[in-house]
């Protein structure tokens, strides 16, 4: 299955494909920095940047600057945490853009936004994120 990124909420698109990927699926999501993250981006920012500080750089935990990543960060952590969540989690991949030869595939947890928002690019530049 190909998941289309493009304007997704970061929460919901995570949920619905740890879902699916604890079904049997393979699931592959494509346009991962348009992905976005619903809230006030002040505070957003805030909050991934204390995650990137927790730890030391030997020891982690480690916290993705990447967009694909991060969202690859956030379905793992919707996952059970047990054999079962490890074997489905290896079905997944994710993708910064549309890699070639593959369609743009369906939208999924895609909801009209009236309140604040950033893009997962945006928040990964914030992080240090270089882009490609």
């Amino acid at each position: 299955m190909i998941i289309n990124g493009k304007n997704a909420v970061l929460g919901r698109l995570a949920s619905m494909t740890a879902k699916k990927l604890l079904l049997g699926e393979e699931v592959v999501i494509v346009n991962a920095e348009k992905v976005i993250i619903t809230g006030r981006p002040t505070q957003i920012r805030a909050k991934y940047v204390a995650r990137r500080i927790i730890g030391s750089p030997q020891h982690g935990p480690f916290f993705p600057r990447s967009p694909d990543a991060i969202v690859r960060r956030t379905v793992r952590g919707m996952m059970p945490k047990e054999k079962k969540g490890r074997a489905a989690f290896k079905k997944l991949r994710v993708y910064s853009g549309v890699p070639a030869g593959m369609q743009e595939g369906e939208q999924l947890a895609v909801k009209a936004i009236r309140s604040n928002f950033m893009t997962v690019s945006d928040l990964a530049k914030t992080l240090g994120w270089n882009g490609r």
